[in-house]
């Protein structure tokens, strides 16, 4: 094995770049390691846990560029070493072309851009509440894809700027559609008259989704970084976008969407709620009506029928189906009789977390005994997540899986390899799975995935048994990733396609209670 360390001082590159370069190098044959990362303390751990560390690591900061290759030849890294630094030089120059000189503070970005009035913030987590803050004083917007911050950052940043009546969506913030441009983890969806405000990421894109399939549009997605809605923070930025909604005239109905909130920051939303003059639409998971109709919402339990009732508040005419169809019924009997006895469990490996928490809830609310890394009720918290037992539902994306790897919305490596494994326990009886499209996302994720569904049904093959695949595309025919096509590799090598993730977590749970 040879290998190459090299490290850049003060070559600043947004995580986002980082990670999605880091997916670009995995197709490479002999490559064994590689890092390309800011040298953050937890990259410097990773390098030094993979027998990468250096004295030149060990001394730089966390604006320096670190750049690592272990691989079978000296020539292998010497070639990805060379597509590393010119993708970086590319993506420089295609900046420049665009008129857009690279900066290094937010002052020079701010005099380079002075009609800007949203800043997107991707820096080392210690770092991000500084650089917030500095922007919220110049009456700018915020939105925070930075995680790590501290929840006293959180609360002191999101209090600036509601004394300012500006935003601050996050930290740890993925998703919003501000002004019809989609940033950072977003689809591409038509313009309309349903606004939403969201404290999480993949269930805003599910929403905004499906309220684009069923042929009508939104006007403004915010997002407010999953702890808004903790008992710490107060829904302070939910608060704020629901009163900037119902002060938008282009917006005629709003829709909340929330995993769920603590109950005295949950009474304080709906108090406003209460007071609201448009209709508002609430899905926070795992929360019961009750409450939601008493200040005159409507509650939704699951994504997909937030945005079927948000909907019908614009268009009461509306027609939609609701119910599993025959097709996919008489599906779920025939893989059912090739099951072997052994197959009685669902297993779920996700990208988005909210997905995760919506399967969780469905497959509960089933009759089912179900396990997850997501899950706040102590019985159903899955100890060990490397270990599989019973019904399990995996959130890949979650910190315990991404410390120094790339996101699976960025690069499914990571959840490519937990499917063979998945594939190779007696006891899995499907495999739950969701791709999710659009901005941020993998060029190709289905593509990128296929080898390892082959496999999987390979290895069961091979075992003498058969192992059914369901599966949710999150995504519009307007993604870059051509939904259609998506669509139609899985369908060929026989993975069932849903149409919505609620209805892939009902056939999944259909064929399992069938077996049981």
């Amino acid at each position: 094995m040879a290998s190459i360390v090299k490290v850049e001082a003060n070559a600043y590159h947004d995580s986002v770049t980082l990670m999605s370069l880091s997916g670009k190098i995995k197709k490479y044959d002999g490559v064994e390691q590689a890092v390309v990362s800011m040298a953050t303390q937890m990259n410097k751990e990773l390098l030094n846990n993979i027998g990468l560390m250096t004295q030149e690591v060990q001394a730089a900061t966390e604006n320096d560029l670190i750049i690592a290759v272990k691989a079978v030849t000296d020539e292998r890294v010497e070639e990805v070493i060379g597509f590393i630094e010119s993708e970086l030089t590319a993506k420089k120059s295609k900046k420049e072309k665009n008129g857009n000189q690279p900066v290094k503070t937010i002052h020079a970005a701010i005099n380079a851009m002075p009609e800007a009035n949203m800043a997107i913030i991707s820096v080392p987590g210690e770092y991000a509440a500084r650089e917030a803050r500095q922007v919220l004083k110049q009456g700018i917007h915020v939105m925070l894809f930075s995680d790590n911050v501290s929840i006293e950052d959180e609360k002191s940043l999101k209090e600036l700027g509601r004394e300012k009546g500006l935003f601050v969506m996050g930290p740890d913030c993925g998703t919003a559609i501000i002004n019809h441009s989609g940033l950072c983890f977003a689809n591409k969806v038509s313009e309309g008259e349903i606004g939403l405000v969201a404290a999480s990421g993949t269930g805003l894109q599910e929403v905004t989704v499906q309220i684009d399939k069923l042929g009508y549009g939104i006007t403004q997605a915010i997002g407010t970084g999953g702890r808004d809605l903790h008992e710490e923070i107060g829904g302070i930025m939910m608060l704020q976008g629901l009163k900037a909604l119902e002060a938008d005239e282009k917006t005629k109905v709003i829709t909340l969407i929330s995993k769920p909130p603590a109950p005295k920051v949950q009474e304080k939303i709906l108090a406003e709620v209460k007071k609201c003059q448009k209709p508002v639409v609430v899905c926070f998971l795992d929360r019961d009506a009750h409450a939601v109709e008493e200040a005159g919402a409507i509650f939704s339990p699951t994504l997909i029928d937030a945005a079927r009732k948000a909907v019908k508040l614009v268009d009461p005419e509306k027609e939609m189906d609701t119910e599993i169809d025959e097709a996919a019924s008489n599906w779920v009997k025939a893989e059912q009789k090739k099951l072997a006895d052994s197959q009685q469990y669902i297993r779920g490996l996700f990208c988005g977390g909210t997905l995760t928490s919506e399967a969780l809830s469905l497959i509960r609310d089933a009759g089912l005994k179900v396990k997850s890394n997501v899950a706040k009720k102590q019985a159903e918290k899955l100890s060990e997540v490397h270990t599989t037992t019973g019904h399990t539902l995996l959130d890949l994306g979650d910190d315990e899986f991404t410390k120094g790897k790339p996101h699976p919305m960025i690069d499914p490596t990571l959840r490519n390899e937990r499917i063979v494994a998945e594939a190779k326990d007696p006891e899995t009886a499907v495999l739950l799975l969701d791709f999710e499209l659009g901005y941020g996302s993998h060029e190709d994720p289905v593509g990128v995935s296929l080898e390892s569904l082959q496999e999987a049904k390979q290895i069961a093959a091979q075992a003498g048994r058969h192992l059914p695949i369901v599966a949710y595309i999150c995504g519009t025919s307007k993604d870059k990733q051509d939904y259609q096509q998506q669509e139609r590799k899985l369908e060929a090598i026989g993975v069932r396609v849903a149409d919505s993730n609620e209805m892939a977590t009902k056939i999944a749970t259909m064929l399992v209670k069938e077996v049981n």
